[in-house]
């Protein structure tokens, strides 16, 4: 990965690591009488990759717009870098933004020439512009693209390209909205390797998303938001701690050759329910637990009906599971 830098001229005010770079203290925000946000509080250092999860309407765009200055909170207070208000000049220079859907580039210049555009537009000098687009591109991985028409770029390469503009000035705050929904594994992987690579020069990072199970070993911490209200903040690991997996695909084997769906239900009682598994060796199974009973107690009981347990995946993940305790009418109280 190329780190991208710049000159004293260009950098704006240094960051003060011990102050969040973002922080939202009881924010409310309608629109006619729909509630988009209700008494949220925000906090992300300098550094940290921050997740906002929810459901559609949950109030993550809102928020998004809030932070960055494009919607004025109908009650409480926002400020980035210390900063209650941000001047255009001043949001060009501190804030990055990664659209969802982007089309804002020009369709029939190159990659190269839109970055110099935005370049400029952020204040950079020319030959400044220049040489941060070429930086930038080689972040990216578009180096040997950027002189192609940017109406020529696949999907992938355009997402590629908006963080790149997002990063030409390497603002100390970067805000990421739906990046990966549509992109493959190997691309959303790609744009979250740029991202983490900005938050380790100290870049405070917030990253909507509705692919749950990318947060895991990315973010630092999540806010889960439902109908506009933060339903749950802190860490992953907190927040997959919320529930336990329930249900399993299992691979199972008995001793001899007896039924082993018949001697795994006998072992098992009441405390669990398994069925056939979508497989048709017969030796996959859908493993459901019930009460208190766990994976591994549910093992110890098979293994001592003389039925081995010779593979084991959770067909929900934590997170998943954690998302929609918390979003879904059954997780409200």
């Amino acid at each position: 990965m190329v780190e991208m830098r710049m000159t004293t001229q260009d950098a704006p005010a240094a960051t003060d690591l011990a102050q969040p770079a973002i922080e939202a203290i009881d924010v409310s925000r309608s629109y006619g009488q729909k509630k988009a946000l209700d008494g949220v509080s925000l906090s992300v250092s300098p550094g940290e990759i921050h997740a906002l999860l929810g459901p559609n309407g949950a109030g993550k765009t809102t928020l998004v717009r809030v932070l960055t200055g494009l919607a004025d909170p109908d009650v409480g207070q926002v400020s980035v870098l210390g900063r209650r208000r941000l001047s255009t000049r001043e949001s060009r220079a501190l804030l990055g933004l990664v659209p969802s859907g982007d089309r804002t580039f020009y369709m029939r210049i190159s990659g190269f020439e839109n970055l110099l555009f935005f370049g400029r537009l952020h204040g950079l000098r020319k030959e400044r512009a220049a040489e941060r687009a070429r930086k930038s591109l080689l972040a990216v991985g578009l180096e040997g693209s950027e002189d192609l028409p940017v109406g020529q770029y696949s999907h992938g390469m355009q997402k590629r390209l908006s963080i790149a503009r997002a990063l030409l000035v390497e603002p100390p705050v970067l805000f990421v909205d739906e990046a990966t929904h549509d992109l493959d594994p190997a691309g959303a992987r790609r744009v979250r390797d740029l991202v983490a690579e900005a938050a380790s020069h100290g870049t405070a990072v917030v990253w909507t998303t509705q692919r749950i199970d990318e947060i895991r070993g990315f973010a630092d911490r999540v806010t889960v938001l439902r109908e506009g209200k933060v339903r749950f903040s802190g860490t992953v690991p907190a927040l997959m701690s919320m529930t336990t997996a329930t249900r399993f695909l299992v691979r199972l084997r008995s001793d001899d050759d007896t039924d082993v769906l018949a001697r795994a239900r006998s072992a098992l009682g009441t405390r669990a329910a398994l069925a056939p598994g979508t497989e048709a060796d017969g030796a996959h199974f859908m493993l459901s637990l019930h009460e208190d009973l766990t994976i591994g107690h549910a093992a110890a009981l098979l293994d001592a009906a003389g039925v081995q347990m010779l593979a084991c995946r959770e067909e929900r993940s934590a997170v998943e599971a954690a998302f929609l305790f918390l979003t879904e009418e059954e997780g409200t109280s």
